[in-house]
């Protein structure tokens, strides 16, 4: 055998195991990229599944479809869930129905009345959100963004309607009511703040890091004698919870810069000292021409405590407004667990609801039942309102910090004196002297 033949078949050789290896790891490639294909088309042929099973049952099993028409039978049943009549509810979602509207592009919409019906349910109960999903079978992230979008319409639409700034003649009015009720004349409203306690924020540091040692936003409202809202502050920072917070106030602002349509100063009685229309407030705010504050100390002469008692009795309608809100919207009796936004929106919504509910109510007292405020008798006495009796659970929604007295202007003293002279002479009421001793 010729070396020319030997070589050929050693080639033909060689030839045969290449194509044999070649074609071994082709068949491994080809079995590779089969798998991986057969495992992307089993994931795309999974049917992704728009509606929870569960929530498919809305119509059949959901609160809204199933439960609800017979409570709106039934008066007292309906307004104890949503704190407001049915056709107060019926006027609440012509006015902010057409803003929470959602279209029907893929499938049917959660309609506008079991939106409002949801997030008035969640501001009134304190239910959590998870809690609401299954009552209502609606899923969470919806739940969610319900009650963002419907606090957001309801602050939007009522906020016009139920605080806008008073004029002159508003104020006057205010003052009137405040001295028939609570004996304290040129007063225009009172003044107090409280602690909205949220969940800790993201990446927010100690700036809503409150002396209590929680998290909060400020309420800082100013409340008439009928404890309708008349001025609100909301979202502050919790860390400013002193008398800083009202300096730097939209409020604060406008009355420093005498922007409040507040009246001119007027005979406090006929032939008596002109005097300036006044807030009153306790220790956390400062005494101004247009703030008055408590005497401080305790070894205070009795024409000093009576002008404290006094005093005392005015501030007694915005302590019974921030009752109200944590009776009536039980949100406030826990941290709210949202946004710091989201938080804001929903304390605007119960502010605006407050305010547009009593409204209608200062005379039929279905919102305000009589027993939930504190009442002043005929002999001096007050009858606390039932909201107190549960005040030791509102540890979601605490006092703004008190502060030390400090300097203020000489003009500022001598109302407060005159206000106190006032009390003890010609403003003297029959009951006073022997209150002061209980």
């Amino acid at each position: 055998m010729s070396i020319n033949y030997r070589n050929y078949q050693w080639l033909l050789e060689c030839n045969s195991i290449i194509n044999h290896e070649y074609h071994k790891q082709n068949v491994e490639l080809i079995a590779v990229i089969s798998l991986i294909a057969n495992t992307i088309r089993a994931k795309q042929k999974k049917k992704r599944v728009w509606v929870s099973k569960i929530f498919a049952e809305r119509k059949r099993h959901g609160f809204y479809h199933a439960i609800l028409p017979n409570v709106r039978l039934e008066d007292l049943r309906f307004q104890n869930y949503t704190r407001m009549t049915a056709t107060q509810f019926e006027e609440l979602l012509s006015i902010v129905g057409q803003d929470i509207q959602k279209l029907d592009v893929l499938r049917e919409p959660i309609n506008e009345e079991q939106r409002l019906i949801v997030t008035v349910r969640y501001l009134a109960s304190g239910d959590s959100m998870t809690s609401l999903s299954y009552q209502f079978l609606i899923s969470l992230s919806s739940i969610t963004r319900i009650i963002r979008e419907t606090c957001s319409a309801i602050w939007e639409r009522l906020y016009p309607i139920v605080l806008s700034q008073c004029d002159t003649d508003d104020w006057r009015e205010i003052a009137n009511d405040f001295e028939n009720r609570w004996k304290f004349p040129h007063c225009v409203g009172a003044i107090d703040g409280k602690h909205v306690v949220i969940q800790c924020p993201d990446n927010a540091g100690s700036e809503y890091y409150n002396y209590k040692g929680t998290h909060s936003i400020i309420l800082l409202a100013i409340s008439d004698a009928n404890y309708i809202i008349r001025c609100v502050d909301i979202g502050a920072p919790g860390r400013q919870g002193d008398a800083g917070l009202f300096k730097n106030s939209a409020m604060g602002l406008l009355l420093e810069s005498k922007e409040f349509n507040l009246p001119p100063p007027e005979a406090l009685y006929e032939d008596g000292p002109i005097l300036p229309y006044v807030l009153v407030g306790d220790e956390a705010f400062p005494l101004t021409e247009y703030m008055m504050r408590p005497y401080p100390g305790k070894d205070m002469t009795l024409e000093k405590r009576l002008y404290n008692y006094r005093l005392s009795l005015a501030r007694r309608t915005v302590e019974n407004v921030f009752g109200i809100l944590a009776s009536q919207w039980r949100l406030l009796r826990r941290p709210i667990l949202a946004k710091v936004e989201n938080a804001i929106k929903m304390v605007q919504a119960i502010v605006c609801l407050h305010n547009w509910l009593r409204r209608h109510d200062v005379e039929r007292e279905t919102y305000v039942r009589q027993e939930l405020t504190d009442r002043l008798l005929a002999d001096g006495d007050i009858e606390d309102g039932s909201w107190r009796n549960n005040v030791a659970d509102y540890r979601s929604f605490t006092n703004i910090r008190c502060t030390h007295a400090r300097a203020h202007s000489l003009r500022a003293a001598n109302i407060r004196e005159e206000f106190c002279r006032y009390f003890n002479e010609e403003g003297e009421v029959a009951w006073q002297n022997v209150q002061i001793y209980k």
